[in-house]
């Protein structure tokens, strides 16, 4: 018998495959379409990473699963090549962005195809390349008449090592997410997407879809739903007010000072009462520098500055109080201002501590007890009103909408989420495809010039200027106005990459039409309408509030512009974990990085898949270790040892074992389950204890058993199931073969019926599983109250067990 050899058998059944077009799909026949999704990923130099392989491979054991269930599963790839990036590889190494992504697609391809997916590559898409990128910048347009784009002047998020503008999102604690730069604050003309626009509709539907609950979680406290009460305060001595938005208006009689962000509109206006000018005007300057996330970060401490000579009226009991700049407050939320109550808000009680501000609970948890307790910290519970007038002993929910009437106040609601800014100062991305007129104004692109091609430059370094490289290429920029035909300049912009992924899942169809894109009864439109929206969506959960969001609300808008019928664009989206080496996170810098070349060369993709598959659960990741690959592949070798010349097996199923057959049917059911819920590992622990059950028949077990092994071993390692598949001489491809089914009867667990005794005398009899073990067994005893009665008060010395026939509990 030959030895396994993994590289030769793999090589063999990709070659078969391919010639036989085993995966392809015919979009417009096919009778159960189902669209398996995995996020493509971007082309880097490093090539594919084991934490790419371990997605994959987990959706790709999806889709196989699936298609053994009878469905056409149409599982496409494509290559999300254009952005930051792949750029400021090319930057480093001195080569053009496009000469530098295409070499990196050529090492992905060859990579991804190692991994004996079902990938259909005659779908391939590939975001730098102008026939996809002509319909993000119609996208663009179709956005921009709907009144979902717009250009502001704005203070953002700027990266100074990437040169660009960065959406709150690619923030992460005060660094960019690429490169991990300090981010500092810039104002700039930008576009943006009312994103905000859906945020309501957002937030509902994530009620309708079947996602991960972590995934959910993310966005929904990213969109960051308030409910409060907008409130004016007026200024002593002053026409101006300012105002407020508060979710605890029952607190205002408590409220001691005001902060407002050193952005806030009304700070000028209030510059020549303001006797400490100088002061106010360095502190604005230095909050500049600082990124909006960094500003919030609830554990840095709070500072701040006071406006001397302005005073605020608080409207519940026109008392005066002190008016306050602070970073922690954002114009861009709310009002841009908030009535500061620190005896019932933790982060205003430090800025009150800190600066020895008045502090006044006005919610006690005591009442009627007359006495509050001393606050440690800021009371946020429930409780009555104190110290608040006419309204003391109110129950503190009704007091809200109480005193926002008093005061005049009027109920509204807010949101954490801001709008999407799109617009980037590079050069690698889609050129925005707006065109700006002396005469006309702004001027969109029309559809029929699409796409704005990105000229081949050889200075495509960023600035630093605050305008794109596209900005110094005369023959792009100058151009003629399409209403006017005077003359005009592009936009030098390009868009976030974020809007490229926001749509591929059309992309792989719109590609099927020869890029042909329409809608009513359009072959392109039929085509929507069977395969969309995608049945399963499979990617790291770090897209919670970036690219999943950016999909739920393109998606959203296209729905409501009459392009589709349905407005969310997966049913089903799971998160998957991530990979360890040896306990500590995989990174370039601590050298930890798994390539899975060498892997796949020494052991062959079937024991990789199987290895990521099987380090825990899918959904939490795992710890790679060069150790535990090798009981993988020693699994593997014993199944391929297990191979006989077909006149061993029995090709009869009569073999009397119902032992194994209940055990087979166990199987199925465990695995089926297990795939549906992405449980793998578990799946395939049950394919162990099946096969090591099944060894011990070798010479005289039926052939279904074996069969049964390689159907469910299939989706997991589907070169090595083809190969044992063919040399039992068995009909067809192991992967067009039925999901096997099971009997309700023959998984149905034997009772026994348990003598219960407690210090040798018979005190109950109970129905359990033949196979129960002395551990549960006791478990149960001890959950009769037949038995609790004998035993209360005793301590239990030990515990006699005789397998499938009594208990006794000497006490």
């Amino acid at each position: 018998m030959q030895k396994y050899n993994p590289q030769k058998i793999e090589a063999k059944w990709k070659r078969i495959w391919k010639k036989a077009k085993q995966w392809k799909v015919d979009l417009k026949r096919a009778k159960k379409p189902y669209y398996n999704l995995m996020m493509f990923p971007y082309p880097s130099a490093e090539g594919l990473h084991v934490g790419n392989v371990y997605a994959f491979t987990g959706s790709d054991i999806y889709g196989r699963f699936r298609r053994m269930q009878q469905n056409d599963v149409f599982e496409p790839m494509g290559f999300d090549s254009f952005g930051i990036h792949s750029e400021n590889y090319a930057i480093k190494v001195g080569v053009h962005p496009k000469i530098q992504t295409n070499k990196n697609i050529q090492n992905f391809r060859k990579q991804l195809k190692a991994l004996g997916a079902l990938f259909a590559w005659d779908h391939e898409v590939i975001t730098s390349e102008p026939e996809y990128y002509k319909w993000t910048q119609w996208l663009f347009l179709q956005l921009y008449k709907a009144g979902l784009a717009y250009r502001a002047k704005a203070p953002v998020d700027w990266c100074p090592s990437c040169k660009t503008v960065l959406a709150d999102e690619q923030v992460i604690q005060g660094r960019c997410e690429r490169c991990d730069s300090e981010v500092v604050q810039k104002e700039l003309e930008q576009w943006f997407f009312r994103i905000t626009k859906y945020a309501e509709k957002l937030l509902k539907n994530l009620e309708t879809i079947d996602w991960s609950e972590r995934t959910k979680i993310a966005q929904r406290n990213w969109i960051g739903r308030s409910e409060g009460a907008q409130i004016e305060f007026k200024i002593q001595s002053s026409k101006l007010k300012i105002e407020v938005f508060t979710t605890r208006p029952d607190t205002l009689f408590g409220a001691t000072y005001l902060v407002l962000s050193p952005e806030h509109s009304q700070i000028p206006n209030l510059k020549s009462q303001i006797t400490n000018w100088n002061e106010v005007e360095n502190y604005i300057a230095q909050a500049k520098k600082k990124s909006e996330l960094e500003r919030t970060e609830l554990t840095k401490e709070k500072t701040g500055v006071e406006l001397k000579g302005i005073k605020a009226i608080n409207p519940a009991n026109n008392e005066e109080i002190p008016v306050w700049i602070a970073d922690y407050v954002l114009a861009s939320y709310g009002t841009g201002a908030i009535m500061a109550v620190p005896a019932h808000d933790q982060r205003d009680l430090e800025f009150a501590t800190k600066y020895n501000l008045p502090i006044k609970q006005v919610v006690c948890g005591n009442y009627p007890e007359p006495v509050c307790p001393i606050l440690a910290e800021a009371y946020l519970g429930p409780g009555h009103l104190v110290g608040s007038d006419k309204f003391d002993g109110m129950e503190f929910e009704k007091a809200k909408w109480e005193i926002t009437k008093f005061v005049g106040g009027k109920k509204t609601i807010n949101y954490h989420l801001r709008d999407w800014l799109i617009s980037r100062q590079r050069y690698w991305g889609p050129p925005i495809p707006i065109i700006y007129c002396d005469k006309c104004g702004t001027v969109p692109v029309p559809e029929k010039d699409l796409p704005v091609l990105l000229p081949n430059v050889k200075e495509f370094r960023p600035t630093g200027t605050g305008k794109s490289p596209l900005a110094s290429v005369p023959s792009f920029v100058n151009t003629k106005c399409p209403q006017c035909k005077g003359p005009a300049e592009r936009e030098t912009d390009v868009s976030d990459t974020f809007l490229d992924s926001s749509w591929y899942f059309f992309g792989y169809l719109l590609k099927f039409g020869n890029w042909k894109l329409g809608f009513g009864n359009s072959a392109f439109s039929q085509l929507l309408k069977k395969w969309c929206p995608v049945d399963m969506y499979i990617g790291g959960q770090e897209h919670a509030v970036l690219h999943l969001l950016y999909t739920r609300f393109i998606t959203m808008a296209l729905k409501d512009m009459g392009f589709i019928d349905f407005k969310e664009p997966f049913k089903k989206f799971r998160a998957h974990g991530l990979l360890t080496k040896d306990g500590a996170k995989m990174s370039k810098s601590k050298g930890n990085v798994v390539n899975p070349d060498e892997y796949f060369a020494k052991y062959g993709a079937d024991t990789v898949r199987m290895y990521l598959m099987f380090l825990g659960p899918f959904s939490e990741g795992g710890d790679w270790s060069d150790k535990g690959i090798v009981g993988i592949y020693r699994f593997l070798n014993r199944i391929w040892n297990f191979q006989f010349p077909i006149s061993n097996f029995q090709s009869n199923s009569n073999v009397p074992n119902s032992k194994l057959e209940s055990l087979r049917h166990k199987t199925i059911k465990k695995v089926t389950e297990d795939l549906e819920n992405l449980r793998y590992n578990t799946a395939i622990a049950a394919l162990m204890e099946y096969f090591n059950e099944i060894s011990n028949f070798q010479f005289i077990i039926s052939k279904q058993y074996i069969e049964t092994l390689l159907v469910l071993l299939a989706p997991f390692a589907p070169h090595i199931a083809e190969e044992l598949w063919s040399q039992l001489r068995a009909k067809g491809s192991v992967h067009n073969q039925p999901w096997p089914s099971y009997s309700p009867k023959l998984i149905k667990e034997e009772k026994i019926r348990l003598v219960l005794q407690v210090n040798g005398r018979v005190r109950d009899v109970i129905e359990v599983p033949a196979q129960i073990s002395e551990g549960e067994a006791k478990e149960l005893a001890l959950r009769q109250k037949s038995i609790q009665k004998w035993i209360e008060g005793k301590q239990i010395q030990r515990v006699i067990f005789i397998p499938q026939k009594l208990l006794n509990i000497v006490a």
